[in-house]
């Protein structure tokens, strides 16, 4: 039986959290506490094997951080979104592709739409990572 949503999206907060200083929800916050993360669900591919022995599933997980400083906001951006380091989301991820058991393997695939948010009186900077998950 493959994984649900519900369990892969668990995997991938699991191994968010293992990114020091990173504030993970398992929702969309209403409000930010920065920097944070949170993980939403794209699309689920039923039939990937015969008798629906692959099924795949694409994540995304947005990262927001606060903009104080543009400066320091985008450098901010550059440890999320490089390859690997203490702060990479790519290298936190795919440290463990099988999300806690829950999955045959797991990749990040890019980081992408790069975007101002307003929430209230504030400004924050945020960043999109597409994640394809083989339950």
């Amino acid at each position: 039986m493959p994984a649900t949503p519900q369990q892969i999206a668990t995997g991938l907060e699991t191994r968010l959290a293992t990114i020091t200083g990173l504030r993970v929800y398992d929702h969309v916050p209403d409000s930010y506490g920065i920097p944070c993360a949170f993980v939403m669900p794209d699309t689920i591919e039923y039939w990937g094997g015969f008798a629906g022995g692959n099924v795949q599933q694409t994540f995304t997980v947005t990262v927001i951080v606060g903009r104080t400083s543009d400066r320091a906001a985008q450098k901010t951006l550059y440890t999320y979104s490089a390859y690997d380091g203490a702060s990479s989301v790519r290298a936190a991820i795919e440290a463990d592709r099988t999300l806690g058991g829950v999955a045959q393997t797991s990749i990040v695939n890019s980081a992408g739409n790069i975007r101002m948010l307003q929430q209230a009186d504030a400004t924050y900077l945020a960043i999109d990572f597409n994640i394809t998950v083989h339950a």
